[in-house]
């Protein structure tokens, strides 16, 4: 390979930025550093490029889980794959940019590490594996693709495989970093084996790779986001579970910021993890005040049925919620909860019986935020007056701070949404909100674009209160789906 160069075919004429990266890389690759790098592709004569962004969490955070409306916004930084058979049966895997977040750069396992002889998968056995290597936990992300696309679509893998990982999503700012590296390595793996998949369907075997191969229990916005969306306009969603809503464009000279507060935060973190226990907690206690149907299972699950609310907290309403919300408690301990309800409905996360968990702040979440989004999806429809804009700013601090009363804001976002607030409509910037899973991690915040100097202001002022690099994520880009693939040649 040592002379090879590689071009794109049927390049589109507006490829972004990073693509173009990647293309320049793969066209010096003797000269790159990385040993791994140089000989990653060496015998590979058929690639592809694939790409997936990720996402501005605008509205709808951590409601998903519940069956809420979320408004998702595709962001400009994104994760590139480039993907090749090989003729071994070895899955290897180089990562740029890993020296920067603290993980190794190249990841390698034999493909009989993640499958059974039959090609069947143990999804346990395989979380288990993927954590062995100290530093390769990034590579669950990638690895999960094989594993997913052999237990859930039953492929089979007579080739090895070579994928090169290249991402600008900020790592664990609540961006979706590690969504859309697994859309764009299924993306990737999927078409060089020719197996299609329809958008939702690739968002959620994204998901199946978070939930079951990297162990994090994330809803599905994430994903469907970084697969479905479109470039400058809003992903809209019923997580009910994933009813696709027509998109929603952006008002002329009105737009949507990310300030990444510099501080990490992690979607399978404790605190993310416990509100959405807690939320099930909740949910699992209004069915039984309402005097739905409860079957008792094993290890702390339950079965409800429920013809009122169809299993998802958003559609409780303001009304019900008004009534029924005095019957939780503010706060529960898990031992206390099992002993007398037995267990929740959520599949991928447990009961911890010696922990409290904020059952009430947890539970209302959903509910209100669900109507909160419907609202502010509802004043994108026209051209927002100041009025309408000073509306849907209330609605993104109000979410703000709902967030908080679940114990999911840190200092940081709280300064830089407590100054967009004292900012104000008079400078253009209308509303702010942490994002995502928060404790740390993006607020997003809304705004006249004219307003763009306003906000460097402010993060200067941020820097210098905080000592912390921040960062403004600005822009939009296709999703996996509208992206396409790009296939490759050596010449």
């Amino acid at each position: 390979m040592s002379a090879e160069r590689f071009v794109a075919v049927q390049r589109p004429p507006d490829v972004s930025a990073d693509v173009d990266g990647m293309l320049t890389l793969l066209s010096v690759l003797p000269e790159h550093p990385l040993a791994m790098v140089r000989t990653l592709f060496a015998g590979c004569q058929r690639l592809v490029l694939t790409r997936a962004p990720g996402r501005l969490d605008v509205m709808g955070g951590i409601a998903d889980y519940s069956g809420a409306r979320v408004l998702q916004w595709p962001i400009a930084e994104a994760v590139v794959c480039v993907a090749g058979l090989a003729s071994d049966k070895k899955l290897r895997i180089v990562s740029l940019g890993a020296e920067e977040n603290n993980r190794t750069a190249t990841f390698e396992i034999p493909l009989t590490g993640l499958l059974e002889p039959d090609g069947a998968v143990n999804y346990s056995s395989v979380r288990q594996a993927l954590r062995q290597q100290p530093g390769s936990a990034w590579a669950a992300y990638v690895a999960g693709a094989v594993v997913v696309l052999a237990g859930e679509m039953g492929v089979r893998f007579t080739n090895g495989l070579r994928l090169l990982i290249a991402s600008s999503v900020p790592e664990g700012r609540g961006l979706s970093s590690s969504a859309a590296l697994e859309v764009a390595a299924l993306s990737a793996v999927a078409t060089l084996l020719g197996v299609e998949l329809q958008g939702p369907q690739l968002a959620r075997l994204a998901q199946i790779v978070e939930n079951q191969v990297v162990g994090a229990p994330c809803g599905l916005m994430d994903q469907m986001a970084s697969t479905c969306g479109l470039a400058g306009q809003f992903l809209s969603m019923v997580c009910q579970p994933s009813v696709l809503e027509p998109p929603v464009r952006m008002p002329e000279g009105v737009t949507v910021w990310g300030i990444d507060s510099g501080v990490r935060h992690s979607v399978g973190g404790n605190a993310y993890t416990a509100v959405r226990v807690a939320a099930f907690m909740g949910y699992r206690m209004l069915a039984e005040a309402t005097g739905l149907a409860v079957e008792r299972l094993e290890r702390g699950r339950v079965r409800i049925t429920d013809p009122a609310w169809g299993g998802y907290l958003a559609n409780v309403g303001a009304a019900q919620w008004r009534e029924l919300s005095p019957v939780l408690p503010e706060a529960m301990r898990g031992d206390a909860f099992l002993a007398r309800y037995h267990g929740i409905t959520d599949l991928v996360t447990n009961v911890e019986p010696s922990r409290a968990y904020a059952v009430r702040a947890a539970t209302g979440h959903p509910v209100l935020e669900h109507l909160r989004v419907t609202a502010f999806a509802a004043a994108l429809q026209g051209a927002p007056s100041h009025a309408v804009l000073m509306g849907m700013g209330e609605l993104m601090y109000q979410s703000h701070e709902s967030y908080a009363a679940c114990g999911l804001d840190c200092s940081e976002t709280a300064w830089l949404v407590n100054h967009v607030r004292a900012q104000g409509a008079t400078r253009g910037l209308y509303g702010g909100k942490i994002t995502g899973g928060g404790s740390g991690g993006t607020v997003a915040v809304l705004g006249l674009s004219s307003a763009a100097d306003v906000l460097q202001e402010l993060v200067k002022h941020y820097e210098a209160a905080t000592g912390r690099t921040a960062r403004i994520i600005v822009g939009s880009s296709p999703g996996a789906k509208s992206f396409g693939w790009i296939p490759l040649v050596a010449c």
